[in-house]
């Protein structure tokens, strides 16, 4: 039997407030109509911890959105899931905190596009966004929880990075995830204008390594650089098929939140199958699970069970085809070119082409 899965993320509607432009929703958004009901959830989350799922990341859209949503979370705790909810913290008053900390709610995770309101504002087309965040976060941390802040960062915001750890210390969050734009789907569409400049990531690296020498522990800093610019791939969701789980808000299972743009597969959904059944015998995990599938060049790799050959969606983006070398790995012949192309789509108009609506093609 294969070994278990480490994590679910329950992506449990595509509803929300934001409608920002780098979203790693897909480009074809679920309508609530769509989306699976309590009772499926729950099914969901004990074929979960059924299946040996040691955590439950609930998110969206904006997981908020959903009535029902302390009701999971106790489900969750009650079958023995550290619970986690991934939210912007736009709707997260006392009173809905209060119920989700009775619940049992373990983490909350809580988004900044800028520390600039009137760019926080722009970003994502969202009135007064940073000071309902900053006030969510205070509750969190004035309840107990632990609090992570999530820092989307790109080009039209990357300077104030330091502003967004000091942030992150202000409301006392453990942990700050730096968060460089991934760039398939809505942030595809954006590239031109998110892309960040060279001097900009070589600034914010410099950035990161000084505060977390200052925080010495304090607070953890998670950075890494956009895949453009990097070296060498990440291992993305700890390889495709190896230790994460993500179900849309219509049930499909997939092994990562943007692999259904990669039309060639089929992905099975929970009202057709069991969760344990996919994750063992379904062809889409299969695809790109392991080693076999990959060019010889990645198989000779020493780094093959590291990265697990990088992102299989950036790959079918840059090239057009799933199963080719990340070119965000030097040792591909396409990594020079998608070097040069970060450079040049730095160099765009800061214009958003496409906000994160249902019906935008």
């Amino acid at each position: 039997m294969r070994e278990s899965p480490l994590a679910l993320l329950a992506e449990i509607t595509h509803r929300c407030p934001l409608q920002c432009p780098y979203c790693s929703n897909p480009v074809e958004l679920a309508k609530a109509s769509e989306e699976m009901g309590t009772g499926e959830w729950l099914r969901l989350i004990d074929e979960a911890a059924h299946l040996g799922i040691l955590q439950i990341h609930f998110s969206g859209g904006e997981p908020m959105a959903r009535s029902d949503l302390p009701r999971l979370i106790r489900h969750a705790r009650e079958v023995g899931l550290y619970t986690n909810l991934i939210t912007s913290g736009v709707l997260l008053d006392r009173e809905r905190l209060e119920a989700l900390v009775e619940a049992g709610i373990d983490h909350v995770q809580i988004s900044i596009q800028d520390t600039d309101p009137a760019n926080a504002d722009r970003i994502s087309a969202y009135p007064n966004g940073l000071v309902k965040k900053r006030a969510a976060a205070l509750l969190v941390h004035e309840a107990g929880l632990a609090l992570t802040i999530n820092a989307v960062v790109h080009r039209q915001n990357l300077d104030r990075l330091g502003e967004m750890i000091a942030f992150a210390e202000a409301v006392s969050a453990e942990r700050i995830e730096v968060a460089h734009v991934q760039y398939y789907g809505w942030a595809l569409k954006n590239r031109d204008a998110l892309m960040p400049t060279i001097a900009q990531l070589d600034a914010a690296t410099a950035l990161v390594a000084a505060e977390r020498q200052r925080l010495g522990g304090r607070m953890v800093i998670d950075y890494v650089i956009p895949d453009y610019y990097a070296r060498r791939p990440k291992a993305c969701m700890g390889g495709w098929g190896q230790r994460f789980i993500n179900v849309s808000p219509t049930g499909n299972v997939l092994p990562c939140h943007a692999a259904e743009t990669i039309a060639s597969l089929t992905f099975a959904n929970l009202r057709d199958r069991s969760l344990a059944d996919i994750w063992e015998n379904d062809p889409a995990f299969a695809a790109f699970r392991g080693t076999d599938w990959m060019p010889d060049a990645c198989r000779r790799c020493d780094r093959r069970e590291i990265d697990w050959g990088g992102c299989r969606c950036q790959a079918l983006a840059l090239t057009g085809d799933a199963a080719a070398t990340d070119p965000a790995c030097d040792r591909s012949p396409l990594h020079g070119a998608v070097f040069a192309l970060a450079q040049k789509a730095s160099e765009g108009l800061p214009e958003i082409r496409a906000y994160r609506r249902i019906g935008v093609k």
